[in-house]
């Protein structure tokens, strides 16, 4: 089993790879090979299994030489984030779509059909939405982010419907807490309100309160990956597209969380700054949706965010600790 993840030096690319090397297996058979693909050089995992590949996933020679005809899985995490996105709009259409339009036409040249999961967003909703959003209703996106997941999910559909990919889309949640330090997705505070004050900093929220959002831990982001790379076809039917278990929660909610896991002082470290900017984007996007045809499907959620917040702490602690 040959198993290609690209973002692989990114965040979840880097958490999926060593999950995958912990259980040793996909599909049912021994991982032999894991390729990680990134414009910046992936980090040694020290596992003779992993090789790193460094290159433009924009660039089809790159892609040709990372994907071949004993590649069995794709994991396609490579994307611009969503603030990026919205403020270099050429640079988030080369990799959000150009480049999944042609990783899936390496794949259709190549003939042999691997197994492509593409991770999506809640960002391929907006405008005005029900008060429950499902796995089928009409796509509205309100940024260029959104945009460019949307049609790349609908690409992967189309190659899915004509045999060139086993492909299926899983929509994420906005994935909390991350560590490490603030990125340009729109998102981005939805951990480092937490991250931050948690490591005695100050943080800056620049939504309100009542603003609600879809999140996932990143642990059971990487259990429902592996998961839902693993479904048959069969099980997904004629939609591929499914909507990932996730915990609805509005902003003072993981406030809340945070003051109960770790004490007042410590949430008195958020300012509450509004950036209109980053307001429109979140606010365009669903704060819950109905996940009966994934949690049926296998895929799970946290239990709730106080629990999100412990692990985050536990797996934080120096080695040894």
């Amino acid at each position: 089993m040959n198993i290609l993840i690209t973002g692989g030096a990114g965040f979840l690319g880097q958490r999926l790879a060593r999950r995958l090397l912990e259980r040793g297996t996909l599909l049912g058979k021994p991982i032999t090979g894991l390729m990680l693909l990134d414009v910046v050089r992936p980090p040694d995992l020290g596992d003779k299994r992993v090789r790193a590949e460094t290159g433009d996933i924009a660039d089809r020679s790159v892609l040709e030489r990372c994907i071949g005809a004993d590649t069995h899985a794709i994991f396609h995490l490579a994307a611009i984030v969503s603030g990026q996105a919205e403020a270099d709009f050429e640079l988030g259409m080369r990799i959000n779509l150009d480049a999944s339009r042609l990783l899936l036409d390496v794949c259709r040249s190549l003939g042999h059909a691997p197994r492509v999961l593409f991770t999506s967003s809640v960002a391929v909703y907006g405008g005005t939405l029900p008060e429950m959003v499902r796995d089928d209703t009409a796509l509205n996106p309100k940024s260029s982010y959104g945009t460019q997941k949307a049609i790349a999910e609908l690409l992967l559909c189309d190659y899915s419907r004509r045999g060139f990919v086993d492909g299926r889309v899983l929509r994420l949640p906005t994935i909390s807490v991350r560590p490490g330090r603030p990125n340009a997705a729109a998102s981005s505070f939805a951990s480092g309100i937490i991250r931050e004050p948690l490591n005695g900093e100050r943080a800056v929220c620049p939504v309100g309160g009542d603003v609600r959002l879809w999140l996932l831990s990143p642990k059971q982001a990487i259990e429902s990956l592996i998961a839902g790379c693993e479904l048959e076809q069969a099980e997904l039917g004629t939609w591929p597209v499914v909507n990932m278990p996730g915990l609805s929660v509005s902003v003072t909610e993981m406030v809340d969380a945070l003051k109960e896991v770790a004490g007042e002082e410590v949430a008195a470290l958020i300012d509450w700054q509004p950036d209109p900017k980053i307001e429109k984007i979140v606010g365009s996007w669903p704060g819950a949706w109905e996940t009966q045809r994934g949690e049926k499907l296998g895929l799970a959620a946290d239990r709730n965010f106080s629990d999100v917040i412990r692990a985050f702490i536990e797996e934080s602690k120096p080695a040894g600790a």
